[in-house]
């Protein structure tokens, strides 16, 4: 299914506490960043690799959707959108705070390899059933993140429409939406489990390279 994934597009800071939490201003319009297929990885049980000579790294879980066909004005979100997914969306802090500070994108702070996990996906239930259904990440056995798209800052309907217009979508982007708070590092043999529905999904295990 990894190998079908043509572009991976991301939303930041649409959750309004996970803004607050890293003094990040709440966006007026979706703000949207790409990652390159390279960073993709399944969340499949086994050792994921990340760097660890580039400072820290933290995880941000996410729900995250599949598109089915190509983008037309109008159409509805339950037909535009097959299969979902949680994600975790790994970023290096400490790079990410240096480009910011620079101006400069963050492709090298969000892009760099295995720095998008996926779970296993699932059939997409619909906008109306997804605003029952908690996310959620846990780190070590220990719930460090919980979200529902209900809290959103921009939703389903308004990210798609607003990446259609600017980028384009067509069949097989994904759409990572935006992380809840609860935030936090990454350090090396940590073990995360992604749930939706309090059902697990996936999980990894995280390795530090030297």
């Amino acid at each position: 299914m990894l190998e079908s994934i043509k572009n991976i597009i991301c939303v930041g800071r649409n959750y309004v506490q996970h803004a607050h939490e890293l003094n990040n201003a709440v966006p007026q319009v979706p703000l949207l960043f790409t990652k390159p297929t390279h960073s993709l990885a399944e969340a499949n049980g086994s050792e994921i690799i990340f760097p660890g000579d580039r400072g820290e790294i933290q995880y941000e879980a996410e729900l995250v959707f599949h598109i089915n066909r190509r983008y037309e004005p109008g159409i509805k979100v339950d037909d535009l959108v097959d299969q979902m997914a949680i994600g975790i969306d790994f970023t290096l802090r400490d790079v990410q705070t240096e480009l910011k500070g620079k101006g400069y994108p963050w492709v090298l702070a969000k892009g760099f390899m295995n720095s998008a996990v996926i779970t296993s996906w699932q059939p997409f239930v619909g906008l109306k059933a997804l605003m029952e259904l908690d996310f959620s990440l846990e780190k070590n056995g220990q719930e460090v993140q919980r979200g529902n798209m209900k809290n959103v800052i921009f939703d389903l309907p308004t990210i798609i429409e607003y990446t259609a217009r600017h980028l384009g979508l067509d069949r097989g982007d994904i759409i990572f939406t935006g992380t809840p708070a609860g935030v936090g590092p990454v350090l090396d043999g940590d073990h995360f489990v992604c749930k939706l529905a309090d059902k697990e999904l996936g999980n990894c295990i995280i390795k530090l390279s030297k």
